[in-house]
Order: structure tokens, then sequence, then C-alpha cells
């Protein structure tokens, strides 16, 4: 009997009931629920900030939920009391989006590093038990490679598969304890041929008596694998649906939730969705391809904000990193002012007046161990060298612009890692934008992001715009998407795939839009 077809009345494998986490004034999970049932894939989805992956930390001790109890296997216990340590030994086992695999090490190795290294009676590390038991569960998932192939030689959906095998590698030892699996965004970097191969090994998984749950943004593969779907809309579980009856049309409403009308804080005009001044080009893609992209082709224009949307996965931050210079594309030009950029020169960019605010800005952007005034200056600093440091004019500087961008600080001289993470964004925004860049690319711009800091972020932004600069977001908030852009395209498939303009830009349109990605997945069973 497959697994689709078990009835509502079997015993729940995990039963979570009112979690809820708060973090500072942001409610991440009010009062949400979710159910496993034994041999089932249970698909959570939900948007941006919904609350899916909060759960599944919260279930795996990650987080520490504030409130709620965890029914898992005829066991209760307070989701307060959760850790890493007590959800382990529970029989909660996750596979993170990053599968924390070691290219250059082996597959044996890899699972030895999750668990330990069989020793020998003289204590060193016996191989060939090791590559025995390897072997044996690499055979009971069905993965065809040998334990001592480098990880970094195997297909995308392998090493999912691989991170799966390790996480469950001590259901060999503990045959009798009954585990569940959670997948955090298990297809985000995944090549569509490769998301059937992950699909068809999962519905082994659960055809065997494994309950599974993943986390996804995307539709199709809802449809295609799941038994059970769970939607999460501002960290409230608003829909809980068996998948053989579940209507893609039903599932993009609980998904966009009611028509909503996105205000304007604080800044007069037209809500960000007026069509700007009749500019120049400012920035043109022509056919470039760059994995995921795939000749992807775009214009922006002077003062105009052009929002990227698109699933994890569909090249928003590698457009933008292509533009910057520090992905070199395998195809296609890219023009700034009329001029082609020369493929993988961030000095180039630069030149020509480009400035990234990267996604990740403690890896990625900031000077953590210093100060603001050096964080901030670090993008100007042959200014303040006159065969020596003019040391009193950078402060001067960044104290000028610490006021201009509201950054919150006692003293330029704090610590930039001693800022709330608003005020740390406003630091990495402050310092190009002192720059008075040409064109200037947002990654996730408030993310992480407290709500007064990201309607001052929001000015800034439109006060660049003003001004002349062309600025291109790429996010995954659509209420962010449709409060500040001219202008929104989707990537599909590494294509500019759809676009919303004018007063047609609104959170649900944008959703409804990226969702209608019509994967070539049929159901696994």
């Amino acid at each position: 009997m497959p697994p689709s077809s078990k009835t509502q009345a079997a015993a729940f494998s995990l039963e979570a009931r009112g979690i809820s986490k708060r973090f500072g004034g942001t409610q991440a999970l009010d009062d949400a629920t979710l159910t496993l049932r034994p041999g089932s894939i249970n698909a959570l989805l939900g948007g941006n900030g919904s609350g899916k992956s909060t759960i599944v930390k919260c279930l795996t001790g990650v987080y520490r939920a504030d409130e709620g109890e965890v029914l898992l296997h005829g066991r209760t216990m307070s989701a307060r009391d959760i850790s890493p340590v007590v959800a382990h030994r529970a029989g909660i086992r996750v596979v993170h989006q990053d599968l924390a695999l070691f290219d250059r090490a082996s597959i044996a190795e890899n699972f030895a590093f999750a668990d330990r290294f069989p020793t020998t009676p003289l204590g060193s590390v016996s191989w060939s038990r090791l590559n025995r038991r390897v072997a044996q569960i690499l055979e009971q998932h069905s993965i065809p490679a040998r334990p001592t192939d480098l990880v970094g030689g195997l297909r995308p959906a392998q090493k999912t598969l691989v991170a799966i095998a390790r996480a469950l590698q001590d259901q060999q030892d503990q045959p009798d304890q009954e585990m569940v699996l959670l997948l955090d965004e298990p297809t985000a970097s995944l090549p569509e041929r490769e998301v059937a191969l992950l699909f068809e090994a999962l519905r082994e998984r659960a055809s065997q008596g494994q309950s599974l749950a993943i986390v996804t943004h995307r539709l199709s593969e809802v449809l295609a694998v799941a038994d059970d779907i769970t939607v999460f809309r501002d960290g409230r579980v608003v829909g809980a649906l068996p998948a053989a009856t579940a209507d893609h049309d039903e599932l993009l409403s609980l998904l966009a939730g009611p028509t909503r009308q996105v205000q304007e804080v604080g800044t007069a005009g037209e809500n960000g969705q007026g069509q700007p001044g009749a500019g120049r080009v400012a920035v043109e893609l022509q056919q470039v391809s760059a994995p995921p992209l795939a000749d992807a082709d775009l214009v922006v224009h002077e003062g105009e904000i052009v929002g990227v949307a698109g699933l994890l996965g569909s090249g928003r931050s590698t457009l933008l990193n292509v533009i910057f210079g520090c992905r070199k594309p395998t195809s296609g030009m890219v023009r700034v002012n009329g001029l082609p950029l020369q493929p993988g020169d961030v000095a180039g960019a630069m030149a020509a007046g480009v400035a990234l605010v990267p996604e990740n800005r403690l890896r990625d952007a900031a000077f953590s161990t210093v100060s603001v005034r050096e964080n901030v200056s670090a993008a100007v600093i042959k200014e303040f060298w006159r065969l020596w440091m003019r040391a009193g004019r950078e402060r001067a500087e960044a104290q000028r612009l610490a006021r201009k961008y509201a950054i919150k600080t006692r003293d330029v001289e704090q610590p930039y890692l001693h800022l709330s993470g608003g005020n740390q964004q406003k630091v990495i925004l402050a310092r190009w934008l002192r720059r008075k860049p040409r064109i200037l690319l947002l990654d996730e711009p408030t993310q992480g992001v407290d709500a007064v800091a990201r309607m001052e972020i929001y000015r800034a932004i439109r006060d660049a715009a003003d001004e002349g600069c062309a600025i291109i977001v790429a996010s995954s908030d659509h209420d962010e998407l449709a409060l500040l852009c001219h202008r929104v395209v989707v990537l599909q498939a590494g294509r500019v795939g759809g676009h919303l303009s004018h007063g047609t830009i609104t959170p649900d349109a944008i959703t409804r839009i990226v969702q209608s990605v019509s994967a070539s997945l049929e159901p696994v069973r």
C-alpha cells in the first residue's frame, strides 16, 4: 500500500503543538502546529520569514522555543527543553540546506566526522571497519557510490542523499529506534534533472516507514513528492491538508493570503511604484550565462529601482555578482553606461561606478573586528591619505555618515560587531553610497533587520534613486519588492521569465508569478 493511501487515523510519529518563538520584537512562530505520519512526507511551504525553517530549528534545538510541546513516538516533552542533544536522543534528524560535507574527503570520512572513527586495538583508525559499515549504509539507501569515493566527485543529488544517509547512520546500530527526518530546502541548489532523482529516493525512504518533512518554496515540488502539506504564513500555520486533494490555486491563495496593500511609512510619493523619469540605460545584461543563470537579459535605467524575485536557487544573487565582477559569466555581456565590463573584474566594475551590498554582510562585506569608522571608510580610504593618514578628517566624515544614515552607535570608534543587525547593514550601505555609485546592487538588503531600520534603509535607497542611481534589489521578501520597486522581474530557470510594473506590483502578484514556474515534475509514487 503506498504511503499516500494511509488514513488520517494513523498514529503520528511527531506532533508539535502551540510552538511559539519570538526574536526581539518579531514573532517568528505563533502557536504553530506540525504533524508527521509514519511512512509519509509532509511538505512545509511558505514564503521568506513565514516560520517554516524556524519550526525545524526549534524541533532540532538550534533555537529554543518559547512555548509549546512536542509528542514524539508517544513521548511528550516541552519544546523549551529541546536542545540538539535532546533532539538527537529522541530520534530527530535534520539535513540543512548547507549539507556540511567536505568535498575533498571520502564518503566514509564524512560519515566518521559526524560520528566517530572506529579504531584498532592499537588505537589507529580501522579503515576496513569504517568502509564496511559505510558500504552497508550506502547499500541500504540505494546510493550508487563507494565509501572511498570523494564527495566532491558526486552528482548534486547524490551529495544530498549522502548527507541524509549520514544523518540516519545510527539507525544501523539502533534498528528499533524510530526516527523522523527533517530536510531544510534540500533542492535549493539542485538542477532540475537532479530533483526527480532525490524525490525518488525520498519516496523509497517513506515506503519503508520513514517519517519526513521537507521545507521548500516550490509548489511544483510539493505536488510531486508530498503526502501532506503544511502552509506557513507570518509565523502561523494557515493550512494543513493532504497533497492528494490539494489544488495549485488553493495553495497559492494560502501562500499569498488576503490581497494586501503595502503602505509606505514616512516617505511621500507614489509608494515606490511610480515610473521614474526616462533616464538613459545604466546597466544592460545581454544573454548572460553563469549557472544557474542561462541567457539572462535585463535593462535598468538611471533612477530606476528594479526588483529581482525568484525561487531559491533561481540565480538572484548570481545576477548581481556577475554585474559586480565577482562571478565570471560563461557567456554574454554586461554593459554599464553603454560600455562593456570586463568579465570577472571587480576593480573595473567599481571604477565604472558599480557597488554591491551582498546578502551575507558579516562574511562578504564587513571588517568585523574593527570599528564603525574603519568599516564606513573602507571603500574611500585613499581620500584620507596624504603621505600619512588624516585620522581627524576620516573620523569627521564617519560621524557625518552616521548622522545621515541614522547609524545608532555611541561613537564611530565602537566595534562594528557591537551594533544591531540593522545598524550593521546601514554601515555597509553608507560605505557604498559615500562613493555616489551609478549602479547599486542590493542582495536581501533588509534581511535580519528590525522594522525601524528597514524604513531608514528604504529611504536611503529611494534617495539614491532620486539622484539618478540605477538600483537592482534581489530579495525573497515580496512585501519589500512591492514597497520599493518601480519594476519587478522574476527569474525562472535562470532567465527573466516574468515582470510586473507600475500599479500591478503587489506581494501576492509577485508570489503568484514566482510560483507559476512549471517544473516538469510528475508525482513520484
